[in-house]
């Protein structure tokens, strides 16, 4: 006599009156834990309407327990959280045949709510298969903000006249628009969906580049941790995804790697500062990541503009309010080819593989302002400590017998 076949963890009937909070259903998927400061929380999937929600892992035992939380539903960023399980996180699909245990038509109401389920089902597979097809994080995350965001704002993703409409009344730039064409023709791809896309031209621009004395006002008033994470952006001018999947074993001494470049760049070393070393010495060593292993990046941002509203407002530089993680980039770039005039060199520490993209740092040398501080050393351990902190050598004096260092303001 045959076994019954045993059923994967991800597909366990619930038998102990859990439900869904949102239709009341007990068929669900076990679709692993949330880990948060106070321990492992158990996320379920609702098989029915694909509503996701989480219950604490130390009340499983009183019946209907339940806490919801708003960043579950259609938390579609962390996709495929088990293998096979994946396409069923498609399961607001369902209700497009299938309204509270009933098939034929459902009640007013029920067709639209079953429509945009069916869609949102559709985005978690496609997003599943960018993801089994090798795409990093950052693309699927990207991706699924601009199919989200098009759906809220009235575009029937099944229907490309309707997302070529939502897209020209967007109030966003037209590099937005062309992003939003670029994500929509992948997904429309993939559902075997034929269309013409609009034809908005990418509209390239300069960075904005600060001044170092902003630079460094804003991160003397960062808190420790978020203070260590922009000397780290300076330092290094890596992209904040980098630094952010920085590990411990990525520090060695005062040599800092980055292992897990974005955007197709190339893993690269830095020499870091003893004033670096020490910041990120100081940081408690929770987890294998530098940064700690509970927050995203997307908190850590909000944070960020958080306090640099305050610190702008407090030190009455609207200016400060323009930086973002990426400025430390293009500032530390466009300073190195000021100093170097070396753009092999530049592309090489900014990871680049093409050096069309370290090109646009040439067109930036022409700085707001030709302020310079000015230094003078008499002994080469001053010589020593200038160079450390970024000031190049101008000439030597023999009447005085000084060097002459200067750095830009």
């Amino acid at each position: 006599m045959d076994e019954a076949p045993v059923k994967p963890a991800f597909q366990i009937e619930v038998q102990n009156g859990l439900h869904c909070p949102e239709c009341g259903s007990t068929r669900l998927y076990k679709d692993g834990f949330r880990y948060t400061r106070h321990g492992e929380v158990q996320r379920w999937l609702c098989r029915n309407c694909g509503f996701r929600f989480s219950w604490p892992r130390a009340q499983r035992q009183h019946k209907g327990q339940i806490l919801k939380t708003k960043r579950d539903k259609y938390n579609v960023c962390q996709v495929g959280a088990s293998d096979g399980g994946a396409k069923n996180l498609a399961g607001k699909a369902v209700a497009l045949t299938e309204v509270n245990g009933k098939t034929g038509s459902a009640q007013a109401g029920a067709t639209l709510k079953s429509s945009e389920a069916y869609v949102k089902g559709k985005i978690l597979e496609y997003l599943w298969h960018l993801k089994k097809e090798g795409r990093k994080p950052y693309t699927i995350i990207a991706r699924r903000k601009a199919l989200l965001r098009l759906a809220k704002h009235g575009a029937n993703l099944l229907e490309p006249e309707s997302v070529k409409e939502t897209i020209a009344r967007e109030n966003v730039s037209i590099n937005t628009k062309v992003h939003y064409v670029s994500c929509y023709d992948g997904f429309a791809k993939w559902l075997s969906i034929s269309w013409n896309p609009p034809q908005y031209k990418f509209e390239g621009k300069l960075p904005w580049i600060p001044l170092e004395s902003e630079l460094d006002q804003l991160i003397a008033g960062c808190k420790k941790r978020l203070a260590t994470f922009l000397q780290t952006l300076k330092e290094t001018m890596a992209r904040a995804g980098e630094v952010w999947a920085l590990k411990w074993t990525d520090l060695n001494g005062n040599i800092l790697t980055i292992n897990s470049p974005e955007k197709g760049s190339l893993p690269r070393q830095f020499k870091i500062s003893d004033k670096l070393v020490s910041m990120l010495n100081s940081l408690p060593r929770k987890s294998e990541r530098i940064f700690g292993p509970y927050e995203n990046l997307a908190n850590f941002r909000a944070n960020f503009v958080k306090r640099r509203r305050y610190i702008a407002q407090k030190l009455g530089n609207p200016r400060i309010n323009k930086i973002t993680f990426h400025s430390f980039r293009h500032w530390g770039a466009t300073m190195l080819y000021a100093k170097t005039k070396d753009i092999l060199y530049v592309k090489q520490k900014l990871g680049h593989r093409c050096i069309e993209n370290t090109m646009v740092y040439t067109q930036l040398v022409n700085f707001e302002s030709d302020d310079y501080h000015v230094a003078h050393a008499k002994t080469l351990a001053e010589e020593d400590e200038l160079i450390k902190s970024g000031f190049e050598f101008v000439r030597y004096d023999e009447k005085e017998g000084v060097a002459i260092y200067r750095k830009r303001k």
